[in-house]
């Protein structure tokens, strides 16, 4: 990883590869370990370690632990389908959900927020994800 860094900051700023590598280090974090990395860097804290640990301080391993454990997701767009079946399905403003309407609930949930919530019968599991559904599709509205 050092290496690769060292290269890349000492090609010139103007060519191509420069610039496509820099745009994909500036891209958003994918977790909250990139998010640790990029303050470490930014306040020198990350130099220091690396000064008294070496350069394999293992900074790099407890990023990716820390992106898996606090992913940052990002919800995907509705498909056409799933905006309609949820625009009627609020309309109705229902007080009981049938086995098929719940299974669909959570599959478009799950495939939306990028999540794995078996159908349950739970009603504070399926009110949750209810509720981040609605708010979700009110922001299309």
């Amino acid at each position: 990883m050092k290496k690769e860094q060292e290269y890349y900051e000492n090609l010139d700023k103007r060519t191509k590869e420069y610039k496509e590598w820099r745009a994909n280090k500036d891209a958003s974090p994918s977790g909250l370990g990139d998010s640790i990395e990029k303050i470490t860097e930014a306040t020198g804290i990350k130099k220091v370690v690396e000064f008294i640990a070496g350069e394999d301080c293992g900074c790099d391993e407890r990023k990716e632990k820390i992106n898996n454990i606090f992913p940052y997701t990002k919800a995907e767009c509705f498909t056409e389908y799933e905006y309609s079946w949820i625009g009627k399905f609020i309309d109705r403003k229902p007080t009981k959900v049938s086995f098929e309407e719940r299974t669909e609930l959570f599959n478009i949930y799950n495939r939306v927020f990028n999540k794995k919530k078996n159908p349950s019968r739970c009603s504070s599991c399926l009110q949750g994800v209810y509720n981040e559904l609605k708010m979700y599709y009110e922001k299309y509205s």
